[in-house]
């Protein structure tokens, strides 16, 4: 890399499966990069897949030593890539969501004594009151998921609060089971961090607060007060918001100058700015340089769609979180399980496990398929909550088989069409000037992303550079220092420009086929959640 660089802002993702750190210059290209795989780096951790299960109680977990040797490991490659980190002027980062990290009585004392002569996990060892920390793949929280809604009202009004019904994965879930089942364990917790917050701890030397991006994914947060909610934090364990601390912060903003550890160990300036970490969707927003009129879709193990919304109207089946770029207005996140493993299924079932049979039968049928609408769930779907494949004919009539043409194009118009109903029931509209960006492994699928096209009636483009969520927490770093001098959209116009490319436009014929698909398919989604019908 150039080494005459003058400044350059340094952005982490804590992902799932890897650490990965991304160093940007002032025109936001790309200048170092590194990464850490938990799997294959960190082998003494035996994780699959990033994390611990235990299959029988559905618990699944890593370890937060885990991450803080991956952030170790992740530095000298950075400094052997040949990054300066004299150069880096700020310092931001995301996180898995949902995910909660329990540090002990007197860790605080460890983060603010580091020692530079020695990498932190040796120093951090002994820091938590929990080995293990929940992620968002944890199913294990069912009935304190019942405990929350109850305590509140229902399961309305728990998202009119705090943007979601209970989930499992949801941290007050996670945290009101450790109360309930591992009291010790919570008496003995001094600060309670969200993946993010911790991780911007490491870098601050001292507990970072929750943003109120990521915090809003915890059914904690009020969503319009921007405060936490004391009637869900009554509902979860005594003393909590002592635990978790009062102060909520923007995304974007700075809490701190770097810890005097990273300055003596890697040469970076004592001024050098942290902000705010942010959950890994809300950085993917940003990653993804989103406009106000567009819509951002990830079609990979899970579909996920984020949408820029001005106002919260919560629904049962979709979330809302504060925006990342504007704490005045808010995002909202639609994300279904069933994503590229469900179209890979139907793809080795109808075309021979080949990609290019697939999109010549996705080509050969018409747009709307002759009248017919399928769901494919291989897993218990967040909304309808079934499994197995449902197929319905132009009468609306279900029926137990079609031909493969018509199965494949079923799928995929299917998955799109489910993403254009709850999108628009989180109270997103697409205008004239809408457009959608396109990320995950199907967005390569010109084919796939035509249905896409068709189905919202808007022109599909795809981004050249891959990890959203590292980049996002990149360009945090640098429009943290510039944000009083220009827009988000001001900064990011010319890297957009230059890094969305078009990969698909509607049909001139796309609005009249799907907006009456679009009504069918949302009252034969509401029957099947009603057991009205039966497994093809």
């Amino acid at each position: 890399m150039d080494q005459s660089l003058d400044s350059t802002y340094l952005g982490f993702d804590f992902s799932t499966q890897q650490l990965k750190a991304v160093a940007i210059d002032d025109d936001l290209n790309v200048v170092s990069e590194a990464v850490v795989h938990y799997d294959t780096d960190l082998t003494e951790f035996r994780t699959s897949g990033g994390v611990n299960r235990d299959e029988r109680s559905h618990r699944v977990t890593a370890c937060p030593l885990m991450w803080i040797k991956a952030l170790d490991m992740v530095m000298e490659r950075l400094k052997i890539s040949g990054l300066d980190f004299a150069t880096v002027e700020a310092i931001s980062g995301g996180g898995q969501q949902h995910g909660s990290v329990y540090w002990k009585k007197g860790a605080r004392d460890a983060l603010t004594n580091l020692a530079p002569s020695k990498f932190l996990h040796q120093q951090l060892q002994d820091a938590f009151a929990l080995r293990d920390s929940p992620v968002w793949m944890d199913s294990s929280t069912t009935q304190q998921c019942v405990q929350l809604e109850e305590a509140v009202g229902g399961p309305q009004k728990l998202a009119d609060l705090t943007g979601s019904r209970a989930y499992e994965r949801f941290t007050a879930s996670q945290i009101a089971k450790i109360f309930q089942t591992r009291q010790e364990n919570y008496l003995n917790t001094e600060r309670i961090s969200l993946i993010s917050s911790f991780a911007a701890s490491l870098f601050l030397g001292d507990y970072a607060p929750i943003d109120y991006s990521d915090g809003s994914g915890m059914n904690l947060l009020d969503i319009r007060t921007r405060t936490w909610s004391q009637e869900c934090l009554d509902a979860c364990a005594p003393n909590l918001i002592e635990k978790l601390g009062e102060e909520l912060v923007p995304s974007w903003k700075i809490i701190g100058s770097i810890s005097n550890y990273f300055v003596q160990r890697y040469g970076f300036k004592p001024e050098c700015s942290i902000t705010a970490f942010t959950g890994d969707n809300p950085a993917s927003l940003i990653g993804t340089c989103l406009s106000e009129s567009d819509m951002a879709v990830s079609l990979g193990t899970s579909d996920t769609a984020f949408v820029w919304l001005k106002h919260a109207t919560p629904t049962l089946n979709g979330h809302i979180f504060i925006n990342p770029l504007n704490e005045n207005e808010y995002m909202g996140m639609i994300c279904f399980k069933n994503g590229s493993p469900t179209r890979e299924r139907i793809r080795n079932q109808c075309a021979d496990c080949s990609w290019d049979l697939f999109n010549e039968l996705l080509n050969s049928t018409p747009r709307g398929n002759f009248g017919n609408i399928g769901f494919y769930f291989d897993f218990k779907e967040i909304y309808p909550l079934k499994v197995g494949d449902y197929r319905f004919n132009k009468y609306n009539q279900q029926i137990a088989r079609v031909s493969n043409e018509v199965e494949v194009r079923a799928c995929v118009e299917g998955q799109f069409l489910r993403f254009r109903v709850h999108t628009k029931n989180l109270g997103f509209e697409f205008g004239p000037q809408s457009k959608i960006i396109a990320t995950g492994g199907a967005s390569k699928n010109t084919a796939i992303l035509q249905v896409l096209a068709d189905v919202f009636n808007a022109p599909v483009y795809i981004h050249k550079k891959e990890n959203s969520a590292c980049l996002g927490s990149a360009f945090t770093a640098k429009f943290a220092l510039a944000k009083d001098k220009m827009t988000f959209t001001e900064m990011v116009s010319k890297y957009r420009d230059q890094t969305e490319v078009l990969a698909a436009t509607p049909a001139s014929d796309a609005n009249v086929v799907y907006s009456a698909m679009l009504q069918r398919y949302q009252l034969l989604e509401d029957s099947l959640n009603k057991n009205e019908t039966v497994q093809n």
